[in-house]
């Protein structure tokens, strides 16, 4: 049996056993109510694939919204499968058809059809239109991380439209064939065509409950998708709590209640966790592992995720602009050390930005630059660095060990010559901010939602990407070579393009450096059957969630 056969069985198996067992309401009261402790739900303020696409937002979406294809998601290799279609193949390089799964329903009751599909990709969801950017530039819309004021009408925020482009730089629409069938089109050839599909950002939404919301705030603040989850109450930077959509097609909801509630505080998550205030905490800490095993209830599991941790250069202010002193901080940075002294030795240093699950496209051979401190002190000197101060913004363990991790590099930093000095930032906007000083280096992560280098070099460091959308860093030759890899079908191009992206971006003229592949860890309760996923997403489905019941 062929790996599709086999999930749409699985899938229709989970479907049947879920029709037959949930038989009276009383089953519905008997299923738990379970509470995560989180560092953050979201960073903007909204629950909108579009406007958060950051990694505490993977982790909560994928309870809420699906995309068309999808992924075995606690899988090492994290193969692709059917999810709101059940099939799909090529017409020619510019041109995927899927067959919609029948009988899904949304969150409303709706049935979902093309139409709903069609309208998730266009230009009016997407925030495109002119009437849209007409009325941003009058001011008819106001978003902020508050979300204190709703936006005017269906006017989504500008950075809808920014991450609409860079997810989807060459699409050209998406057509209805029939009720249960769509073709996505490009502008020219996608060889990444289905990987964008499957993307975080990529999920399915009712047409109907979004042209019927008051505005883009109202929908994104109690958005109606088909996840196995509908959100029935969301307090930024505090608490979302989710219900069971017993009509999900995958099966009725192991879960009651689910809660995210925001615990910044490590020691308090680990604590809340311990006296049973919590089911689950995310982001422990390697060193934090053997407090929560000590005791026999609980359990950490986790490990490395398709997320690489980075530090990125804004080179068009003071030394940063004289690209010896970025090649000198690249190879300052003792990333075994962090490692195994941050991390007790459960990540690792990656070849690059890139990772295994690219294929055919990862480049085995490729490595981060060396740690090599008389190379580094070489280049300051050749930089003529004369001690200027060299700022470097970081957010108070937005990141798990951020702070101490920043520690450590400017420790290194310093011992080359160069005068790093740390300033704390309580937000993003605050790390992005022109008006209060020169940007010169911050913490960053980079994340693969596909398996292809266009869905995290080109997603963040090309034209479209965060990176030169913001204005720190460019250059002409890496620009150029962004087109060709988009866009190419031939491998062997491919490969020799994405060679030469990192060649530049990471040597020549760094745009950034890697530092460790990420990990997330869960502190969870042991007689929890759960397993976590390197895609960042928490999966509480039936097929992967259960409480065992105790020995008699």
């Amino acid at each position: 049996m062929n790996i599709l056969r086999r999930h749409l069985a699985l899938a229709a198996a989970a479907t049947l056993f879920a029709t037959v067992s949930f038989t009276a309401p009383a089953c519905a009261e008997d299923r738990p109510q379970i509470t995560v402790a989180v560092q953050q739900i979201v960073n903007a303020g909204a629950l909108d694939v579009l406007r958060e696409q950051s990694n505490v937002g993977a982790r909560v979406f994928y309870s809420i919204f699906e995309t068309l294809i999808d992924y075995d998601r606690q899988q090492a290799d994290l193969p692709q499968k059917p999810g709101l279609a059940t099939e799909w193949k090529r017409i020619d390089d510019k041109t995927v058809e899927l067959k919609l799964r029948e009988g899904v329903k949304f969150h409303n009751g709706d049935v979902m059809t093309a139409d709903d599909v069609v309208f998730t990709f266009s230009k009016e969801r997407f925030g495109q239109l002119e009437e849209q950017e007409a009325a941003r530039k009058d001011g008819k819309t106001l978003f902020t991380a508050s979300a204190a004021t709703a936006t005017s009408g269906k006017v989504p925020p500008a950075e809808v439209a920014a991450v609409a482009k860079r997810a989807w730089p060459n699409l050209d629409r998406v057509e209805k064939i029939d009720d249960m069938t769509v073709r996505f089109i490009s502008t020219v050839a996608d060889p990444t065509l289905e990987g964008r599909i499957s993307r975080y950002g990529a999920e399915i939404l009712s047409k109907r409950a979004y042209q019927e919301a008051e505005s883009w705030l109202a929908f994104a603040s109690k958005p109606v998708a088909t996840g196995p989850y509908k959100v029935v109450e969301f307090k930024p930077d505090n608490i979302l709590v989710l219900e069971a959509h017993d009509d999900y097609w995958g099966g009725v909801p192991p879960i009651k209640t689910l809660r995210f509630v925001v615990v910044p505080e490590t020691a308090s998550r680990v604590n809340g966790l311990l006296s049973g205030e919590y089911d689950f905490i995310t982001d422990v800490p390697p060193d934090q592992i053997a407090t929560i095993e000590s005791n026999d209830k609980f359990e950490v599991i986790g490990g490395p995720i398709t997320n690489h941790r980075l530090m990125v250069f804004d080179k068009n202010n003071g030394p940063m602009q004289n690209p010896k002193i970025r090649q000198a901080m690249t190879h300052a940075i003792d990333r075994q050390t962090i490692v195994d002294a941050l991390w007790g030795g459960r990540t690792k240093i990656p070849a690059g930005l890139q990772w295994e699950y690219y294929g055919d496209m990862f480049l085995a051979d490729w490595t981060v630059p060396e740690y090599n401190l008389d190379l580094a002190k070489k280049l300051v000197q050749e930089a003529g660095y004369k001690g200027e101060e060299i700022v470097f913004r970081v957010l108070n363990n937005y990141y798990t060990n951020q702070v101490s991790t920043a520690q450590i590099n400017v420790e290194s930093f310093r011992q080359i010559g160069l005068n790093v000095k740390i300033e704390m930032k309580e937000n993003w906007q605050q790390i992005f901010d022109k008006e209060s000083g020169p940007r010169m280096v911050r913490d960053w992560s980079n994340s693969a939602p596909f398996p292809d280098p266009v869905s995290s070099i080109v997603n963040q460091h090309c034209q479209n990407g965060q990176q030169q959308q913001v204005g720190e860093w460019t250059n002409e030759e890496f620009n150029a070579l962004c087109i060709k890899l988009e866009t190419s079908t031939d491998l062997a191009e491919r490969q020799a393009t994405f060679r030469r992206m990192l060649e530049i971006a990471e040597r020549e003229d760094p745009a950034y450096t890697v530092m460790h592949q990420s990990a997330i860890f869960y502190g969870k309760r042991k007689d929890i059957d759960w397993m976590w996923s390197g895609l960042q997403s928490m999966d509480f489905r039936s097929g992967n969630f259960k409480v065992q019941t105790p020995a008699n």
